[in-house]
């Protein structure tokens, strides 16, 4: 079987949400044939999320069982193309930025839980806790070993729950106040993201202070930022909010992979009832009406603040609709990270098919 043959096979799977075939949507790379061997480079972006998986097991399915051996690996040429010395952190294929218009939502939460989560997928991960004014992830994480030191002078971030963790909280003491002004917290979100080790991930969930400020502008400006999740509940006080947080993503031209409902209904354990105590739906209509995709609900339910609390993450519990939920997120935003590179790749070759000079 030749080339041609192998690409006509291909052009029977489905990407399920650009809704055509991966051949016609340019997100076939490369295919080298060697006899019964068939090494196919496919352009998805999103290591880990459940789209992808299923594309590349179609087409692992559909070469096999015309008696090939497929050899898949996955690139995104307009990243990969750039040198390393043209890269913010060349080796970490996407970084997701965690964020909320109002404190007090669970933003931390959700970072924490997604981090975990894409690890629990099998994912590289990292988490970056870029609130420096209050940073909690460690705690949240039970990571309380400090980051080594190297030679280089560059710092080793340690590790939990396979996920790679940086924080302010490990720099300064339990208690001490930090009191900066904006050119210190350039400094440092810059020293804490390009002077660590973070090696090779194929996610880093950066953990964004809330409100509008400093710290956010400096990473969308410095760091190559795949898409942003904006928390919220269902409160109109924090959607009100929460439009500032779309408004400063869409000025920095950041996609919003979607919008992530924190502390919905209440399941009362004693009576049995369910209490909407910060109200209903808030979430998925603010999603609908600014055309983002809905990640999903978190219930408020106190399991929730007991894993914070000690540094247990809700997402990796079996059982119950809470993990579930934040299960339901993680895949989402992984799926949605996909689309994003997807949509360019394709996007990027129709562009160049209709150019005038080829």
């Amino acid at each position: 079987m030749d080339e041609a043959a192998v690409r006509d096979r291909l052009r029977t799977v489905e990407d399920p949400e650009l809704g055509d075939d991966i051949v016609s949507l340019g997100l076939v790379n490369d295919i080298t044939v060697d006899g019964d061997e068939v090494a196919i480079d496919l352009a998805l972006g999103a290591p880990y999320s459940p789209s992808e998986s299923d594309i590349a097991a179609d087409v692992r399915e559909i070469l096999t069982d015309a008696g090939l051996e497929p050899d898949l690996t996955a690139s995104v040429p307009d990243r990969d193309d750039l040198t390393s010395e043209d890269q913010v952190l060349p080796n970490v294929k996407n970084v997701i930025a965690v964020a909320s218009g109002k404190g007090g939502v669970g933003k931390s939460t959700v970072a924490v839980n997604l981090a975990a989560g894409l690890s629990q997928l099998g994912a590289r991960v990292g988490l970056f806790d870029a609130d420096v004014y209050g940073p909690n992830v460690p705690r949240m994480l039970d990571a309380d070993e400090p980051p080594m030191a190297t030679e280089d002078e560059t710092l080793v971030p340690p590790e939990k729950y396979g996920v790679k963790l940086m924080s302010m909280a490990f720099l300064t003491g339990e208690d001490d106040p930090v009191i900066w002004r904006g050119p210190m917290v350039h400094k440092v979100i810059t020293q804490l993201t390009e002077d660590v080790e973070w090696g090779h991930l194929d996610y880093l969930v950066v953990d964004l202070p809330p409100g509008t400020g400093d710290t956010q502008l400096t990473m969308l400006q410095t760091m190559p930022v795949t898409g942003a999740v904006i928390v919220t509940t269902p409160q109109d006080v924090a959607l009100d909010d929460a439009r500032k947080g779309l408004e400063m993503f869409a000025k920095h031209d950041t996609v919003v992979l979607g919008i992530a409902e924190n502390m919905s209904t209440f399941a009362c354990p004693d009576c049995g009832g369910e209490h909407d105590i910060f109200g209903s739906g808030g979430g998925e209509s603010f999603a609908e009406e600014h055309e983002l995709p809905f990640l999903g609900s978190i219930p408020l339910d106190p399991a929730v603040r007991e894993g914070g609390d000690g540094g247990e993450p809700t997402v990796l519990k079996d059982g119950d609709a809470t993990s579930d939920a934040l299960r339901t997120i993680t895949e989402n935003v992984a799926n949605n990270t996909g689309i994003v590179h997807r949509q360019a790749v394709s996007q990027g070759r129709r562009n160049e098919a209709a150019s005038p000079d080829r």
